[in-house]
């Protein structure tokens, strides 16, 4: 190995990394490295004894997600293994794991490396690719990434597993949301949910109901603004028989139905001002009394309250009553809009694709880059329920995978112009495709690394160009973490605003 730049800062790891190579002195030395930078190393001669370990581990996480520590955070692995290959395991794994990619990030290694093997292993969702001899540094960064990228992954997770829900997002202000969900799930306190309308407010309030010690009972939604305004008592409280015309029998109201549980005033600023004031007291006293009746009704019941409104403004006008503003908001949760998470889009997509395969009985698909770039690129007015919907359409409407074609005709607008229409922005795409075709007939003796190198090179650089220089979102079109790409373009020389 090559001896580290000095000049760097040592990072430290935490996390097992399992090694997977069938030269005694290739695992030493990787060993030496990464125990040497604080992480735990086990090794594995073969490819049947790394499936053997990874696959008892994965079970065990799934019957006791509690076992996750049993998985290693990290597997480096050889490409030519005695036996299995390292490219069959990474399949087993793939197979094994969310989306096709395996449950633990992989860096391949290899002394005898092809572009096909590069490239497979790249659709089999590797972390890293690389080639013998190995660099210390290179090793070094490699493994810190994919430790960071295992820690947030299992930190997502475990965030799921608390909140109960079926929140999707990667993008930090989901992960403060569904922090925010899994520690105020477990208090008493009142929460209200604000932001535009598509954004999953419901999800939400329901994530919290599951992660508060009254899952086991009831989750009571009510849409304030779809119950006429002369029914809304009688919805909330209850009535007696004949309280009012039509009401023929004595009816339970829903803040009784949500005794014990949890009741979900969805659209709280289209509750008139007269129902606010009962709803106050109800939060204040603890008691009801059902329309046309006398006798109080204790309920036990956390309240849960949404709006796409701005409420505060809304009691400064006086159409909204400014103390149960402060009853309801103990916690105010924002919901952001999908135009400030559009890192999150690929991995919505995948999710509503597999979802509307899964409810309209057809077979799982995927959708290629330049699809999910278009969708990535569009500013979502009518956020993550807009996209489900749109995601739905393509899927019912398309003959197999998706691409660019199926994409809606109005969000294709959104993609940048043509190869045609960019003129020459896009020849060092063409001469690197041709260059490609040309070295796979033979025609040419660049050096393997070389040609990698070349090809890498202009894919990335047309993939930032289609994203407008948007590093977080090439990113995700690519498959990589951030820092990965960050790192891959320092390494290959590209510069912001290349052509």
């Amino acid at each position: 190995m090559t001896q580290p730049n000095s000049n760097e800062e040592a990072p430290v790891f935490t996390g097992t990394v399992l090694v997977v190579d069938d030269e005694k002195n290739i695992r030493r030395t990787l060993r030496m490295v990464i125990e040497g930078e604080g992480a735990t190393v086990h090794e594995a001669e073969t490819g049947e004894r790394a499936l053997e370990l990874l696959e008892a581990a994965i079970a065990a996480n799934e019957a006791d997600p509690m076992l996750a520590s049993e998985l290693p955070n990290v597997v480096i692995m050889d490409v030519m293994l005695g036996g299995i290959s390292g490219l069959e395991v990474l399949e087993r794994l793939s197979a094994l794991g969310e989306d096709g990619h395996p449950p633990v990030p992989v860096i391949m290694i290899s002394g005898h490396a092809s572009v096909a093997d590069a490239v497979r292993a790249t659709r089999l969702g590797a972390f890293d690719f690389f080639e013998k001899p190995l660099s210390r540094d290179r090793v070094v960064v490699s493994v810190r990434n994919a430790l960071r990228q295992s820690k947030a992954e299992r930190e997502l997770r475990d965030l799921r597993q608390r909140v109960h829900g079926e929140i999707i997002g990667t993008a930090e202000p989901m992960r403060e949301l569904m922090r925010m969900v899994a520690k105020v799930g477990r208090t008493k306190a009142r929460v209200l949910i604000t932001g535009e309308s598509g954004t999953g407010k419901e999800l939400v309030a329901r994530a919290i109901h599951e992660a508060s010690d009254r899952h086991d009972h009831a989750f009571v939604k009510v849409n304030c603004a779809a119950i006429p305004r002369e029914l809304i008592e009688s919805e909330l409280f209850g009535h007696e028989r004949g309280a009012f015309t039509g009401a023929v029998g004595q009816k339970k109201g829903l803040f009784e139905v949500a005794h014990k549980g949890t009741l979900f005033l969805d659209e709280i600023g289209d509750m008139d001002l007269d129902a606010q004031a009962k709803v106050l007291r109800v939060l204040q006293s603890g008691e009801l009394t059902r329309v046309g009746g006398h006798t109080p009704i204790q309920v036990d019941v956390r309240v849960l309250a949404a709006t796409h409104r701005n409420l505060q403004e809304m009691a400064g006008a006086g159409e909204f009553r400014e103390d149960l503003f402060f009853r309801l908001a103990v916690v105010p949760i924002r919901m952001p809009p999908l135009r400030e998470r559009l890192d999150d889009v690929p991995l919505l997509v995948r999710h509503f694709i597999n979802q509307a395969c899964e409810e309209n009985g057809l077979a799982r698909r995927e959708i290629d880059p330049q699809g999910l770039a278009a969708l990535a690129r569009h500013d979502w007015p009518g956020n993550v329920r807009e996209l489900r919907n749109v995601i739905e359409r393509m899927v019912v409407l398309s003959d197999g995978d998706l691409d660019i074609d199926d994409v809606p005709p109005e969000l294709r607008a959104d993609a940048p112009a043509s190869d045609d229409a960019r003129g020459g922005e896009s020849d060092e795409l063409a001469t690197g495709d041709a260059r490609f075709a040309e070295l796979l007939r033979g025609q040419s003796e660049l050096p393997l690394k070389a040609f990698r190198e070349a090809v890498e090179r202009a894919y990335i650089l047309q993939r930032l160009r289609d994203n407008d220089w948007n590093v977080s979102r090439t990113a995700e079109v690519l498959g990589i973490e951030r820092t990965h790409l960050h790192r891959k373009l320092k390494i290959l020389g590209i510069q912001r605003g290349e052509r």
